[in-house]
């Protein structure tokens, strides 16, 4: 793969250099990942040399690891993500609670597990938490709410399905296959320090290191700056057989927004998903990844699912890192290379030709185009309207893939598309087609 041009890469420098300084950081590694591999990265004050062999401490994006192998229980056949936790994990205050929303924060669990903060304390058992009615804090799919709980729960679910330790899983299914052979469940080798800085002047305090116990799924693992890159490379779909392609896709689709606004952000399955940006007119890129922190350690990673390139940072301070920075080096590359995509080539269609063109839903009009991968796309003309893609099923309907028709069916014919118990015909209320209601038989008239 062709490196970085010597121009971006003091771009990328002097971004990381400057976050470096102003956030009073010990240390702090930051990469860039493009077509699978980590082509380029830097290490800013006291560093160990080679700096992207490094372990940090990756807090919370040990929730994208913990979901995969939640995942993988899912596409084996042995749950549902409509599961109540009780049917795999009984006796917690939650087990009403399904396994999907547990991950994607919208179960209701509390923030942080009973106790003592578990970051700081050694850990316990899932028996040890003493979990109660108090745990619940919100009804269930009512909002989102973070849940460190929640993943510690998802984790226990997840030892108790294979019959052995949740770090122990992670290893042999995730870990080991991506070729990620420095992330540990504790440090091991050459691993970071962690500190925390004093607000008020250059001086800093170690931190504590501890085993988590049954929290240890919500960011207990360490990982050095190589390895992360290759769960970047895994976001952008190069999964090594751990998950399919389609299921990464499920991963990344929001929970609980409108993901059609100019900016938001969002939940979906183990991973956060933003559109950064601040002007309405010109939506910026949807990233796709998750930040991190534990005592003594920040870090990030973020993947730009559709320029096919990632960036991360990991640092030693419990406080101060500029969050955007992985962002930042993002839009640093988009600008100075951005991706050339591939040339455009005739690809034939799906449905024969004149199924496509115009339709209407009442009197407004929509298109039907072919579009990559076999897949359809219905959209308004001209206007906005509601937007989906659809695929191909074996019975010879399609399936909504996104936008306000996703999982539903949508089925072709000569004069009227049926979606949903919407029809869609080839002009306004075209009296010869099955419009629901009927049409009036006056026509189209003035008021007169």
């Amino acid at each position: 793969m062709p490196p970085l041009l010597p121009p971006t890469a003091r771009t990328l420098l002097a971004r990381t250099a400057r976050a470096q300084r102003d956030g009073r950081v010990p240390a702090l590694v930051a990469g860039v990942v493009r077509d699978g591999e980590l082509v380029w990265s830097t290490g800013r004050g006291e560093i160990a040399e080679p700096h992207h062999d490094v372990q940090y401490r990756l807090g919370s994006i040990s929730k994208i690891v913990t979901a995969v192998t939640v995942l993988r229980l899912r596409d084996e056949g042995l749950l549902d993500l409509d599961d109540p936790l009780d049917k795999h994990l009984p006796g917690t205050p939650l087990g009403g609670r399904t396994v999907g929303q547990l991950l994607s924060h919208l179960a209701g669990a509390g923030s942080e597990s009973p106790g003592q903060w578990w970051e700081r304390t050694p850990g316990t058992t899932l028996e040890g938490l003493g979990l109660s009615p108090a745990d619940v804090v919100l009804p269930a799919a009512r909002r989102f709410h973070y849940s460190n709980l929640g993943f510690g729960l998802l984790g226990a679910l997840v030892a108790r399905a294979r019959g052995r330790a949740w770090d122990e899983v992670a290893r042999d299914e995730v870990l080991a296959p991506l070729g990620m052979t420095r992330t540990t469940s504790r440090p091991s080798g050459v691993a970071a320090q962690g500190y925390a800085v004093h607000p008020w002047a250059d001086v800093v305090q170690i931190e504590p290191e501890h085993d988590a116990g049954v929290m240890a799924p919500a960011g207990q693992l360490w990982a050095t700056a190589a390895d992360l890159a290759r769960l970047g490379a895994f976001l952008l779909g190069d999964t090594g057989g751990v998950l399919s392609p389609s299921t990464v896709e499920e991963m990344t689709v929001p929970a609980g927004i409108d993901s059609s606004a100019p900016t938001w952000s969002s939940y979906g399955l183990g991973v956060q998903v933003q559109r950064v940006g601040n002007d309405p007119a010109r939506p910026g890129p949807v990233l796709v990844g998750h930040g991190g922190s534990m005592p003594g350690f920040l870090a990030g990673l973020w993947v730009d699912r559709e320029e096919g390139t990632g960036a991360l940072a990991l640092a030693n301070t419990t406080s101060g890192l500029d969050g955007g920075l992985p962002a930042g080096l993002l839009a640093d590359l988009r600008a100075a290379e951005p991706r050339v995509v591939d040339a455009w080539t005739p690809s034939g269609s799906p449905v024969p030709l004149e199924l496509l063109g115009p339709w209407y839903w009442g009197p407004s009009p929509y298109v039907l185009r072919a579009v990559p991968d076999g897949l359809l796309h219905l959209s308004g003309l001209g206007r906005p309207g509601r937007s989906s893609r659809f695929r191909p099923c074996p019975d010879g309907t399609w399936l909504g893939l996104d936008g306000y028709h996703a999982g539903e069916t949508l089925r072709l014919g000569p004069q009227a598309l049926n979606l949903a118990t919407f029809v869609f015909t080839r002009t306004p209320y075209d009296p010869a087609a099955p419009v629901p209601g009927g049409v009036d038989g006056a026509g189209w008239g003035d008021l007169s």
